[in-house]
């Protein structure tokens, strides 16, 4: 199938790879309308792509060539000893996975699309029009069954195809499956980064620059690992824990609170947090960031039924919003649009590559919604007694969260025959 016009509604890196795979695919005009307008390569967080994951994106020219990773090859476990301001180590596990950091990769997808591509910023679409057609009946979305697009300026565009990757409050996603919205888990995360060099400031460094670390304590974990920056290496790091239960914030409709945003209430209680759980070191090394680069995300949960239907197809978190203990979601997006691009090479209509589309993702969104649920209820609301633990205790531990999958970091890609 070729020719067609493509609107993808978000612009990160989901909506990168999806325009860039659709105009590889053949369509005949691809529009990318991201409601930002700011500079999203200046989002810092860190995330993990697993090296297996990344040679097969890399391979189908999915993942570019050049962007900056920092290699990990090990995870270590500790908890709190009164012996050690570092910690007691109690397991330390291989781990495949190289970091990155957000802005850069998304930078480098960004750089990689198409000319061809339009890609518009400070647009926000706020509706979505595409009826279900009945097989007895004509679709009454428009000329040739088109996806009515709705901006803020009340403007309406038509298109043969609308990609949702609009992220976990997706305008798409209401109008593709209407009340499905994501569901809170019960606890939060407080994300932070600094710049590596300010480590020398807190003495003897007991961290291998290829380790991720993992500090525990009953009722939460926080992990810590490094990543590029646009001017070095930095510290990334990630805590869960259940936010303060006074009354006072609440996570029922999804929200966050972004650099620069975090309440006192917040700030407060990861103070207190880092003073009674964590190692020492490890204590001092979270204080080393700065308030305007800390903020908290709640954990949400997310998966619908079908995530491709007629003209309306959604990507990454607007499809599946998955709990980020298994290090899957950027690799997920990208294999997202892997799918999607194949699939469209096969299809003999938009019907037929939606319904492939599903077939393809739809099982592995819900694989990995399950899997990270059982990592949230082992690492964070079903902790175990960390202080008993040895390298015996937390392999088997470990095999119990993942009940069968390979590990955690995302499934391999199907082979085509």
């Amino acid at each position: 199938m070729r020719g067609g016009t493509v609107a993808v509604v978000g612009g990160s890196i989901a909506g990168c790879a999806f325009a860039s795979a659709a105009a590889r695919a053949g369509a005949d005009e691809v529009v990318v309308i991201e409601r930002t307008g700011g500079r999203l390569a200046d989002r810092g967080v860190g995330l993990c792509i697993h090296n297996d994951r990344a040679a097969e994106l890399s391979a189908v020219g999915t993942l570019p060539p050049g962007i900056a990773a920092h290699r990990l090859t090990r995870r270590r476990w500790v908890v709190r000893d009164g012996g050690d301001p570092a910690g007691r180590l109690f397991w330390e596990q291989p781990f495949p996975f190289h970091s990155y950091h957000w802005g850069l990769l998304w930078q480098g997808l960004r750089e990689a699309t198409p000319a061809s591509v339009v890609y518009r910023q400070g647009t926000a679409v706020t509706g979505v029009s595409w009826q279900v057609p009945d097989p007895a009946a004509a679709p009454a979305a428009g000329p040739d069954g088109q996806v009515a697009v709705t901006l803020a300026d009340e403007s309406v565009e038509r298109h043969d195809l609308v990609v949702g990757a609009d992220g976990y409050r997706s305008v798409v996603r209401e109008a593709l499956s209407p009340g499905s919205r994501p569901h809170y888990a019960g606890y939060v995360c407080w994300r932070g980064n600094f710049d590596a060099r300010r480590l020398d400031g807190v003495g003897e460094d007991p961290w291998p620059s290829d380790a991720g670390m993992t500090v525990c304590w009953p009722g939460g974990s926080c992990v810590i690992y490094r990543i590029p920056g646009p001017e070095g290496t930095r510290v990334n790091w990630v805590l869960y824990a259940v936010p303060p239960q006074d009354g006072s914030l609440r996570f029922d409709d999804p929200t966050s609170f972004p650099p620069g945003a975090l309440t006192a209430e917040l700030a407060d209680h990861l103070a207190g947090l880092l003073a009674r759980e964590f190692p020492p070191y490890w204590a001092a090394v979270l204080a080393l960031t700065a308030p305007e680069d800390t903020f908290v995300q709640p954990i949400y949960d997310l998966e619908v039924t079908r995530s491709g239907v007629g003209r309306l197809l959604l990507a990454g978190d607007a499809a599946t919003v998955v709990r980020p203990h298994n290090t899957s979601g950027a690799a997920k997006a990208m294999q997202d649009a892997t799918a999607f691009e194949a699939a469209w090479r096969d299809a003999a209509s938009w019907e037929h590559l939606t319904d492939a589309y599903q077939a393809a993702r739809g099982p592995v969104g819900r694989d990995l919604v399950a899997l990270a649920r059982r990592l949230g209820r082992a690492q964070v609301e079903q902790t175990p007694d960390w202080t008993a633990m040895d390298r015996h205790a937390a392999e088997a531990w470990w095999r119990g969260q993942l009940d069968g999958a390979p590990g955690i970091g995302g499934q391999a890609m199907t082979a085509r025959p």
